[in-house]
């Protein structure tokens, strides 16, 4: 009953650190002179990572289960991004058609594609090196990951600086007078407010989706994998959600094929420099589903933005379908 109340609160913190964060960030790579590629794909994708990405790093440190607990955490995050969270997005755009004046998602497809081609990349590296899992392999998968995530980062904002934002962020929460436009203290407060909030209401979401999971029996394994992603991913869909809402598709889009490559890239590289990266065959699942996510994701944005309901249900048919193959191996 306890766990339930606190899931409930927890969500509700989730959504408001959600909207606070959304504002302020905008105004981050407005001050910082950063396009919208920029903010979705770098500042918003990273800060909303940061839940899922500490799960592998605070169970190395206290050493209990942590192979199953790690690799599950990272393996988790990527499969729910890019199956059911690519799903929430264009079922956003078509809830929101009206306000849009189009169900099509718009956003910019060069900024994008080159997310999707990098985690296209990134993933069946991981997966192989996971099937060998000889050190030295994974230490130089490791050093190509984070090398290849920094070369991404600078090419990003790059582009984003030359393209520029086509509109004007809306005004900050924390500013006070609305007349002109906030100072660098406003903007940052906000800033540190809204990831409070997002990660404190994550940090308690999982807790209390643990408890409830453990008196169902759960394992480890199945918590991290399929339960904690679920729970922790839920400020990228929150934060597409609303920017969709508002027609501001590459912030959308770019906010989880952004955090796509944080968690394919250097996240990987932690586990493969601080676990065995053994993939075992729900991990493995996990990843092929991510990987075929990702392969239809690229064909619809090649589609000009064109989601349909079948890709749609094709999107949510892969999580399904590896949510519940994962269960029955498990």
């Amino acid at each position: 009953m306890v766990a339930g109340v606190l899931l409930v609160v927890a969500f509700v913190v989730m959504v408001t650190g959600a909207v606070v964060f959304t504002n302020a960030v905008e105004w981050v790579g407005e001050r910082l002179d950063l396009g919208h590629g920029a903010v979705g794909s770098v500042l918003a994708a990273v800060a909303t990572a940061m839940p899922e990405s500490l799960i592998p790093v605070v169970a190395i440190i206290q050493g209990k289960q942590a192979g199953d607990i790690a690799v599950g955490a990272i393996v988790g995050a990527p499969f729910l991004l890019a199956t059911l969270a690519m799903a929430v997005s264009g079922a956003a755009a078509l809830a929101y058609r009206a306000r849009r004046g189009s169900a099509r998602l718009r956003p910019d497809r060069n900024a994008i594609t080159r997310d999707l081609l990098v985690v296209l990349g990134a993933l069946p590296l991981a997966i192989a090196i996971g099937l060998v899992g000889a050190r030295p392999l994974r230490l130089a998968g490791a050093v190509v990951l984070v090398a290849g995530y920094a070369v991404v980062i600078w090419k990003t904002i790059i582009q984003a600086r030359q393209e520029g934002s086509t509109d004007e962020p809306d005004a900050l929460y924390f500013d006070t007078t609305k007349n002109d436009p906030p100072n660098t203290f406003q903007i940052l407060a906000q800033t540190v407010v809204g990831i409070g909030m997002l990660v404190g209401a994550a940090e308690l979401f999982v807790n209390s989706i643990e408890h409830l999971a453990h008196g169902l029996g759960a394992d480890a394994l199945m918590l991290t994998l399929v339960i904690a992603p679920l729970a922790t991913e839920l400020p990228e869909k929150i934060n597409s959600v609303l920017w969709i809402r508002q027609g501001k598709d590459t912030l959308a889009l770019g906010n989880i094929t952004g955090a796509m490559v944080f968690q394919t890239m250097p996240l990987v590289a932690f586990g493969m420099v601080f676990t065995d990266w053994q993939l075992t065959t729900p991990a493995l699942i996990a990843m092929l589903a991510a990987l075929a996510g990702t392969a239809l994701s690229l064909i619809a944005v090649q589609y000009a933005g064109r989601w349909p309901v079948p890709f749609i249900g094709c999107w949510t048919g892969l999580y399904i379908g590896g949510v519940a193959s994962i269960i029955a191996v498990s």
